[in-house]
């Protein structure tokens, strides 16, 4: 298969359209090359070419017959377009139509015609002139950015010029807006997201036909409108009311704002300052339910703020550096209210995923995360029943145990969920067959807070396991978040390590139902210091200088 890739951007390899027109090629490749096809890709920059204009001679029509009086790199162009298989036109829209660069091209392919009149059949203008070459086999594929907020509604022109020399709509288009964010690299994150699914579509396309799926995504947002809007506003660096350029930290901040999550306002105003330390500058952006406003007059009280380099945050914003880990590094550090910081995703997190331009028809269904209650359903049930009863609570807590999975079908099971599933319900049997319920219930306390001990020794402690879908995909690779989990795993371990202890040396010296009681309400009140010390470690961790 030879692939014919012609980019008509000005800024040549620099091209934002060149990176959607490159993945979706390596995914063709991929596909094609998967079936054992040998695939060949051809880049024409016409950029760097010398192409000069048609000059209307027709002298490639009379005097030359299908070669052009010109003497430049257009022969070798027709040459190319006349023996591919896959066609590539890579370009961003300039005034609503194709650069120049491209169009003295396209107009330069007048060799490739017959002089004579011909009727269309594809109801796309009044005539035409038939093609000097058999060239109905070659596939076109149009792939564009433009630097409006959506492609709908923007590239009329440009469809209608290639209706008429390709045919009405023999070719497959991608047309992206927002183009521009392609050379951000600090929004790479949501960029190659849909790179990935331009490249999904190569290979789809590649194997016939590029799914619905494929399409919804490719005519998602990057951001809605209006976080676009405010970003590419600010990128010019010039102050709306006296037109002057902006410090670039100013920028950036305008920038940093116009991501905030409009959706993730919960009543109550937030100010989020942030002092460039190694710049001397600080600024306050308020966010609230209307949107965010930057303030560099600091008549604002900060709910949270951050004193950090310049070059830090930046590297963080680019993705070079982890914010968790330069955070837990002490490169930078946070005052005030740290839940802004625990749920930055929340609140300046890639909102173009939540809105489309079309509706998908398909529905993805997912499992939900695990909830520690399942777990936890499983042990108090063996506590309180057996404690109770031996025999009938050893049958109560078997079938808890057999009908859980069923009960909470629609979330997952992790490990610790079926580790307890299994210990639990070998006590049960214990506890029925010796008649020692018990011994079955100190077992259950050790047990379980042996649980909790282990779960230290591995990547994921067992409240990690539980509560890490709160925090973003990357909890486990939080240095601050998994250090304050497995404090908490410790915690929990002791207590009920000491729970199994003070349950032996208690049991027959109390009454059961005063046992009892104070086994469930000690956890309980280990539980709200538990609440209140993951709020509390990671914003002290944060603070430290």
């Amino acid at each position: 298969m030879k692939i014919l890739l012609i980019n008509g951007s000005p800024k040549g390899q620099r091209s934002n359209s060149l990176r959607l027109a490159t993945s979706f090629i390596d995914g063709v490749r991929s596909e094609r090359e998967e079936s054992g096809e040998t695939v060949t890709v051809e880049e024409l920059h016409i950029a760097s070419m010398n192409i000069s204009s048609c000059k209307g001679c027709f002298a490639c029509w009379q005097k030359t017959p299908g070669i052009c009086c010109i003497k430049d790199d257009m022969q070798m162009v027709l040459d190319r377009i006349i023996c591919s298989n896959l066609i590539v036109w890579s370009f961003p829209l300039y005034y609503f139509g194709v650069p120049g660069i491209l169009k003295n091209l396209i107009d330069r392919q007048l060799p490739m015609k017959l002089p004579f009149m011909s009727s269309r059949t594809d109801g796309c203008g009044g005539g035409s002139h038939p093609s000097r070459y058999e060239i109905k086999g070659i596939k076109h594929v149009l792939i564009s950015t433009c630097g409006f907020y959506s492609a709908e509604g923007n590239y009329d022109s440009v469809t209608r010029m290639f209706d008429h020399f390709l045919g009405q709509r023999n070719y497959t288009a991608i047309f992206c807006g927002q183009g521009e964010l392609f050379r951000v690299k600090e929004l790479s994150s949501r960029t190659d997201e849909y790179l990935s699914y331009v490249r999904q579509a190569g290979s789809e396309y590649a194997a016939g036909k590029i799914s619905e799926e494929t399409n919804v995504k490719l005519h998602t947002l990057l951001y809605p409108k209006e976080v676009f809007e405010a970003m590419a506003d600010a990128s010019w660096g010039i102050a709306r009311d006296a037109g002057q350029m902006e410090d670039k930290s100013l920028i950036f901040t305008r920038q940093m704002a116009a991501l905030y999550n409009k959706d993730s306002y919960d009543g109550r105003d937030r100010v989020l300052e942030i002092c460039y330390t190694d710049l001397g500058k600080t600024y306050q952006i308020l966010l609230g339910k209307d949107g965010a406003e930057v303030r560099t007059d600091g008549s604002l009280v900060a709910s949270t703020r951050i004193d950090t380099p310049w070059e830090v945050w930046v590297a963080i914003s680019r993705g070079d550096m982890r914010g968790d880990e330069a955070l837990a590094k002490h490169l930078y550090r946070t005052s005030g209210d740290f839940s802004l910081m625990m749920n930055w995703g929340k609140y300046f997190g890639s909102a173009g995923k939540r809105q489309n331009t079309r509706k998908s028809t398909i529905v993805e269904k997912a499992s939900k995360p695990p909830l520690m209650i399942t777990m936890l359903s499983a042990w108090i049930t063996l506590w309180v029943a057996v404690s109770i009863h031996t025999h009938v609570g050893a049958l109560v807590t078997l079938f808890v145990c057999a009908c859980l999975p069923l009960i909470m079908r629609q979330h997952e099971l992790c490990i610790y969920d079926k580790i307890s599933f299994l210990i639990v319900a070998l006590l049960a049997v214990l506890a029925s067959v010796t008649g020692k319920g018990q011994l079955a219930v100190v077992l259950g306390y050790f047990l379980f807070g042996s649980l909790w001990l282990f779960s230290c020794l591995t990547k994921e402690p067992l409240c990690a396991a539980y509560v890490k879908y709160s925090y973003g995909e990357n909890a486990l690779n939080n240095p601050i978040f998994m250090r304050t989990n497995y404090r908490i795993a410790v915690a929990w371990g002791v207590l009920y390590i000491l729970t199994a202890g003070w349950t032996l040396l208690l049991s027959g010296r109390v009454p059961y139902l005063v046992l009892i009681l104070l086994n469930q309400t000690v956890p309980i009140l280990l539980g709200l210091f538990t609440a209140w010390f993951q709020k509390w470690y990671p914003a002290k961790i944060a603070s430290e200088k």
